[in-house]
């Protein structure tokens, strides 16, 4: 759509978000931010292009399906304006604002809310940007308030309510202490037991919980075998003395436990969280995902809060605690390099991957040895999880596949097809110029130097005071790491499409054309390591039938997937 701004008529994108799913669930604050932005635009004679509405979408990352469309319309052309009700409603950071401002005036579309004080004018976006980081400011301090809340309610010995209760713990009317909830208690009681003195594993006492239809902790239909782990090794069922508990709590906190007791220990500011949300594009489309990115914080911010003894003997915990430390995870099975694994071998009713699986029969005084592969799913969680009984056996189902990738490394010209399809699908997936954006960011960086420097000065020559000086630099810093962020993940993406050029031209280089004797003597971690580059993917059907995709897909008359014929199931 070619560009008609300033020659045609205005057309304008309207751009509504709520933050969170509660908002979004209720129609709070979206259909009133519609409404508004109906009439501004009626008023100002501008078509409406199209509505476009993020509901439960954050504001402090601009990987959003409403934003994303947003940003797609403005890049075709022909839109004069991207109009919001407030401009924390396009992103909730100002180095974002800037950002969006930079691309979107590059496609000459103006980004406009209607809460903005200045013009276009530099003066203008000074005021404009002056008022963000303000509201910025607010927010933080707001953050800062309620964090030093909690902190000063732990250090005082209450619970800071979590969304969920830890298991076998109920809160109480006030919502600032634990009491023990019997039900769930003995549950956990019964887990010591089993691991302490029966010395049961993870996945016996996952099977004994479901097949005695014990609700999970979680509401889920199984039993999370970590959470047998870190329920042992938790202090908040492990039994302490006064003088253990008041070594390691405030005096205030201290002061009010009765010494004849023992209490468990909760710890409060344990952990620490990062949150943030990427878009991936896949075979389905585009796809939308929150990331958390969890961290132990050092040992002396964690603050103890007392909690009810959980009447689990003390020998107890220490026999479990010793149980699953000696526990550690077998080796492969088989001691076999398994070269379909690892994100390669799907099961073709559930859709989980294939597992590596070994056995041993006896048989007339001899020892058998079978090594198949299986749904993972169905062989963690039981039959009843997944219909595919299918089993192939691992050189049954290896071999056909290697012998259709083997032909494919034998026809270069069919291969090299295969790989530039796959290079130009992951270059269109990259939104915008990455070089542009590098760029952008990259100016933003040295607008924050400059603009710290002009702080330092103003501050020395008495313009500012200290403590604004402190504000100031506090707002840049916080520009500073959202760019720096914003450039490693530019960075992260030119890799990844780098890493996939360089792999399309080791196999045309390397293996693509050699001898049929070489191909055959290459050892399953080559394989391996062929497959990652072609991208396959493997499933494996119930029924027996298994179907290979890969960079060959649309290049062979057949079309994908291709079929591969396999040996009997074990």
């Amino acid at each position: 759509m070619p560009s008609t701004n300033g020659h045609g008529p205005k057309r304008a994108i309207l751009y509504a978000r709520v933050s969170t799913d509660e908002q979004a669930r209720s129609g709070y604050s979206l259909a009133q931010q519609i409404e508004a932005l109906r009439d501004y635009a009626v008023g100002e004679g501008y078509e409406i292009l199209e509505e476009i509405q993020d509901a439960g979408q954050s504001g402090a990352s601009l990987e959003r399906p409403g934003m994303d469309r947003v940003r797609d319309l403005v890049a075709a052309g022909g839109v004069s304006v991207v109009l919001a009700q407030d401009r924390d409603r396009f992103a909730r950071e100002p180095a974002y604002l800037f950002y969006l401002r930079e691309e979107f005036a590059g496609h000459q579309t103006a980004l406009k809310a209607l809460n903005d004080r200045g013009d276009d004018s530099p003066e203008g976006q000074l005021t404009d940007g002056i008022i963000d980081q303000i509201s910025r400011f607010e927010r933080l301090k707001i953050a800062e308030r309620s964090r030093r809340g909690k902190l000063r309610k732990a250090r005082e010995g209450k619970i800071i309510a979590p969304r969920t209760p830890r298991y076998g713990f109920r809160l109480n009317a006030t919502r600032d202490a634990y009491e023990v909830y019997e039900p769930e208690m003995e549950i956990v009681r019964r887990i010591f037991r089993m691991v302490g003195a029966e010395g049961k594993s993870p996945g016996s006492l996952a099977r004994v919980m479901e097949r005695e239809g014990i609700p999970t902790p979680g509401g889920g239909r199984h039993w999370d075998r970590t959470f047998f782990r870190e329920c042992v090794l938790a202090d908040i069922y492990k039994p302490h003395t006064f003088d253990e508990v008041r070594a390691v709590l405030s005096p205030e906190a201290a002061s009010s436990l009765d010494p004849d007791k023992r209490y468990g220990l909760w710890w409060f500011n344990r952990r620490g969280v990062k949150t943030g949300q990427v878009s991936e594009v896949t075979a389905e489309g585009r796809r939308y995902r929150k990331t958390y990115h969890w961290h132990e914080k050092p040992k002396e911010e964690w603050i103890a809060v007392t909690v009810p003894d959980s009447g689990i003997p003390r020998e107890l915990v220490e026999a479990a605690r010793a149980v699953v430390e000696k526990n550690r995870k077998p080796a492969r099975a088989g001691h076999r390099f398994w070269e379909l694994t690892g994100g390669i071998t799907y099961c073709g009713e559930c859709g989980n991957t294939m597992c590596a699986s070994h056995s041993t029969k006896s048989k007339k005084g001899r020892i058998y040895s079978y090594d198949y592969y299986c749904c993972s799913h169905r062989s963690k969680y039981g039959t009843d999880t997944c219909a595919n009984v299918y089993r192939p056996r691992a050189h049954e189902l290896e071999e056909p596949v290697w012998d259709l990738v083997s032909g494919l490394l034998k026809d270069p010209e069919r291969l090299r097809a295969g790989l530039e399809k796959l290079v130009e699908d992951e270059r269109r997936s990259v939104r915008g110029n990455p070089r542009k954006e590098v760029e952008a960011w990259a100016n933003k960086l040295s607008e924050v130097d400059r603009k710290r420097g002009a702080y330092q000065d103003q501050q020395a020559e008495g313009l500012i005071t200290l403590d604004e000086l402190r504000t100031k630099l506090a707002g840049l810093e916080e520009v500073r790491i959202v760019a720096l962020k914003e450039l490693e993940a530019l960075t992260a993406r030119q890799e990844q499409l780098e890493r996939l050029e360089n792999d399309a031209g080791a196999l045309l280089e390397h293996y693509a054309g050699m001898v049929p004797e070489a191909l055959d003597g290459l050892d399953p971690k080559e394989r391996y390591s062929i497959y990652r580059m072609l991208r396959l993917k493997v499933v494996v059907c119930a029924d027996g039938r298994v179907e290979v995709t890969g960079v060959f897909d649309g290049t062979s008359e057949e079309g994908p997937p291709r079929s591969v014929e396999t040996g009997d199931s074990w």
